[in-house]
């Protein structure tokens, strides 16, 4: 038979202004990256770097650059990187409590002071979070961290450290923990075929592009 144990309780809301606020953060960032390379580009064209004498043998300006014009851009990289750096952090922040808000709601709506028991012959059981695929990999390069940690073209992926089905915003999400989580170990859940695995993936520069080697995107509906 099933009995239901009611109580009291202030369940916990996913508040879906974090999200949108995350995202807002993600969209400046973007942009203040734009601005840097855009600086960058300014640096590029008069042959210099961040670091390169704007004085000759002779310590007169160089007149085979436009000496204000790099000084002013390469101050404008040095303030927009500070502030890139503090954007990132509220990045973070950002998505760690919408992973806490989730996680809040998940135990308020499954733990067993909270929802309701089935009673079977092996006695009371609660309802467990259902993981369900967010994610999924469709190409995997050879010698990548992403082969290293095990993960194969198919595969379903139901965690990525703390992001899951509940609270995945984007793809944005995914690139900022690893960003964030560079050379160091992130625990990835994955389902591959009806097996379930848990995986180690360390995002760390390699011979080729990015910090992962492989190509992740959205799970269709149809494929939870």
């Amino acid at each position: 038979m099933t009995f239901e144990i009611a109580v009291d309780i202030v369940m916990v809301v996913p508040d879906e202004s974090k999200k949108a606020q995350t995202l807002q953060l993600i969209a400046e960032k973007d942009a203040i990256e734009r601005k840097i390379q855009e600086y960058g580009q300014i640096l590029e064209t008069n042959n210099v770097g961040m670091t390169g004498s704007l004085v000759d043998a002779e310590g007169f300006p160089r007149n085979d650059i436009d000496v204000y014009q790099v000084r002013h851009a390469r101050h404008q990289i040095i303030c927009l990187q500070n502030d890139l750096k503090a954007l990132m952090k509220q990045i973070e922040k950002g998505i760690e409590e919408i992973h806490a808000d989730a996680r809040r709601e998940e135990q308020g709506q499954t733990s067993p002071k909270f929802a309701g028991f089935s009673e079977s012959e092996g006695g009371a059981e609660a309802t467990e979070f259902e993981l369900r695929p967010f994610i999924k990999v469709d190409l995997v390069s050879s010698g990548s961290p992403a082969e290293d940690a095990g993960l194969m073209a198919n595969d379903r992926i139901l965690e990525f450290g703390s992001i899951n089905c509940k609270n995945f915003v984007n793809l944005n999400t995914i690139a900022e923990v690893v960003k964030h989580r560079e050379k160091q170990r992130i625990q990835v859940k994955v389902k591959r075929g009806e097996q379930v695995l848990d995986l180690n993936l360390i995002p760390s520069p390699w011979r080729g592009r990015g910090l992962l080697g492989c190509n992740i995107v959205p799970v269709d509906p149809s494929e939870r």
